[in-house]
């Protein structure tokens, strides 16, 4: 592969990043329904009756253009795919914190937008630009781009759990030290979760009130910690809502529970840091070997070479 391919298909990839970069940013969940209130007001305080095409057309264009596109392909791109694809797709999504913004059949849309945009534009770029090639070649580049398209949006879907998932992690021990101070101090659970979830404004405590509200409308405790738990999948909380269900089945003293559960992430979070540090010097040998290792060649080994070389001029 000649250095004008490689810099086609970094083109095609940066291309394809700011698509999904714009489309996420124009998915905020909290602007959309301030917008929405916003307008809302704004045709309540019109004295004549607005109508339902007025109402539509005061949307912006990608609410009511681009986005039911979109749902409409992903709708029919559902209906062909299997039900444990779809259902995969729902629990990444769920785990990466993005209900607000995906579906599965929107971003089944967007693999295949990103995919022909990735396809297209590597075909135009490699038969009419100054690359030139062939169309057989062309069309080879556009397949090879087109998979990478089709499969970028899952990979950045699993970075996200990823991320999300690291994020709780790191949380979670000063959350649970508040939830323990607040229960020593006389606040039942319920209140006590309440008052993370109003504290702080991250993943861990957005999953907090989502459990909140989920007991608020009737579901309970127990089943609401069960699914903030499958919602989040990461065995640090699995264990912390087993111990909290096992507590109340016991009648175990919950501030006790807390307190012990506080004490074990804080230990399983500083056993990650040093299982981390110990990998940094494995990590930092091919950076050593490519970047550090040839200048030291370089000082070590340019004496003798130039003094090989005056003796062989002299000879």
């Amino acid at each position: 592969m000649d250095w004008a391919s490689i810099v086609l298909i970094l083109m095609v990839i940066g291309l394809g990043i700011v698509w999904f970069a714009v489309l996420l940013s124009s998915r905020i969940p909290q602007q959309e329904s301030d917008a929405l209130l916003k307008r809302l007001e704004e045709l309540a305080s019109k004295e004549e009756s607005a109508s339902i095409e007025e109402i539509e057309m005061a949307l912006p264009f990608t609410e009511r253009v681009i986005y039911p596109f979109l749902r409409l392909i992903g709708e029919r791109a559902s209906r062909n795919t299997k039900k444990n694809v779809l259902n995969d797709i729902e629990r990444k999504i769920i785990l990466a914190g993005k209900t607000n913004s995906f579906d599965a059949s929107l971003f089944l849309s967007t693999r295949f937008i990103v995919m022909i945009i990735f396809a297209v534009f590597t075909f135009v770029m490699a038969k009419f630009t100054i690359l030139n090639q062939s169309y057989t070649q062309s069309i080879v580049y556009a397949l090879l781009a087109g998979l990478l398209g089709y499969n970028f949006p899952i990979l950045w879907l699993n970075g996200e759990v990823k991320k999300r998932q690291h994020a709780i992690r790191r949380q979670m021990p000063d959350s649970l030290d508040l939830l323990t101070i607040c229960v020593e101090a006389g606040l039942g659970f319920d209140a006590a979760m309440a008052r993370v979830a109003s504290k702080w404004d991250n993943e861990l405590s957005q999953s907090f009130a989502i459990a909140i509200k989920e007991m608020q409308l009737g579901k309970i405790r127990r089943e609401a910690l069960k699914s903030m738990a499958e919602r989040i999948d990461i065995p640090e909380m699995t264990s912390f809502v087993a111990a909290l269900i096992q507590s109340e089945q016991l009648g175990v003293s919950l501030s006790k529970v807390l307190h012990i559960q506080s004490e074990q992430m804080r230990v399983v979070r500083r056993q990650t840091a040093e299982e981390k540090a110990h990998g940094a010097p494995v990590k930092m040998l091919l950076p050593m070997m490519g970047l550090i290792f040839p200048s030291i060649f370089i000082v070590i080994l340019t004496p003798a070479v130039l003094k090989f070389m005056r003796m062989e001029v002299f000879k």
